[in-house]
């Protein structure tokens, strides 16, 4: 794990102990002895400790988002109770990106803002649907069935906040990828021995590139080792109206677009706050 990802996913987890400590929520530590807090929902409640009220409520109210929060962790522990053998769920962790993602596109307050639809580039007030299957092509006439995070309209969102990376994939995975060689200049491209770094990033804007949509890298403005990847990436895209069409945005700049109880909620448990410190020179493109 990257210093930056460890140094966020200290922070986060700290918060997460503190957030729940002052709302009396309870929660347990995804491993025995270590590892970040889980949040488990209540039993017969509209409450989970790992999101916005108003989030969560309209999150069990429409089935295609509720299904979501059964997604299981793909770790073999299970919570640290012996009496509970329950395992553990992908957005049950303080640090799940995809928890994050929810609790702001969920709220019900949060879409219809013209603000937060202008810096997105979203014009309709579309819904959201979260784990969406890009079926990028393939050579053979095959598809890529792997999950965009959110596609909300014509845009599909990545999100990131305290993963190590964006994953590698060997350089003849890529090139099984049909526009492949058209879409990026292949010697600037990020790499190490025989492998693409920045996997997920290249699949992603294969997929805009697929469907004529738009992409976003949506992450946090201290994870300055993913933005710097993101920005490497985006210069070794060939078409111009593509490149046009990604972009990158911090859960910082979109924070003051949000309603002020959400705003106050991804302070509290994340540290989102429209200003950061700088911890190192900005990287534009």
């Amino acid at each position: 794990m990257s210093g930056f990802a460890a140094q966020l996913r200290n922070e986060i987890t700290a918060r997460a102990v503190e957030y729940a400590q002052q709302n009396g929520i309870p929660f347990r530590r995804s491993h025995f002895d270590f590892g970040s807090i889980v949040f488990a929902p209540e039993d017969g409640a509209s409450r989970h400790g790992n999101f916005h009220p108003a989030s969560y409520r309209a999150i069990l109210k429409r089935p295609i988002w509720c299904k979501r929060l059964g997604k299981v962790l793909t770790v073999t522990e299970r919570l640290k109770n012996p009496d509970d053998d329950r395992r553990l769920c992908e957005l049950d962790s303080c640090c799940s990106s995809d928890a994050l993602l929810m609790n702001i596109f969920c709220h019900p307050n949060v879409r219809s803002r013209p603000q937060v639809r202008r810096m997105l580039g979203v014009d309709e007030r579309a819904v959201p649907i979260f784990g969406w299957r890009t079926r990028v092509p393939l050579f053979d006439q095959k598809f890529d069935r792997t999950e965009v995070d959110m596609k909300f309209g014509n845009l599909l969102v990545e999100v990131k906040l305290t993963e190590s990376s964006f994953e590698s994939c060997t350089f003849a995975r890529m090139h099984e990828y049909a526009d492949f060689r058209e879409v990026f200049r292949l010697s600037e491209l990020p790499r190490s021995s025989r492998q693409y770094r920045c996997y997920q990033l290249l699949r992603n804007v294969l997929a805009a590139q697929a469907h004529n949509a738009a992409f976003c890298l949506l992450t946090d403005a201290r994870r300055i080792d993913l933005i710097e990847c993101w920005y490497r990436v985006l210069a070794a895209i060939r078409p111009i109206d593509l490149r046009v069409r990604c972009k990158l945005l911090t859960f910082q700049e979109l924070s003051p677009a949000l309603p002020r109880s959400l705003r106050e909620f991804l302070d509290q448990k994340y540290g989102i706050v429209s200003t950061v410190a700088a911890t190192s020179t900005a990287v534009g493109y």
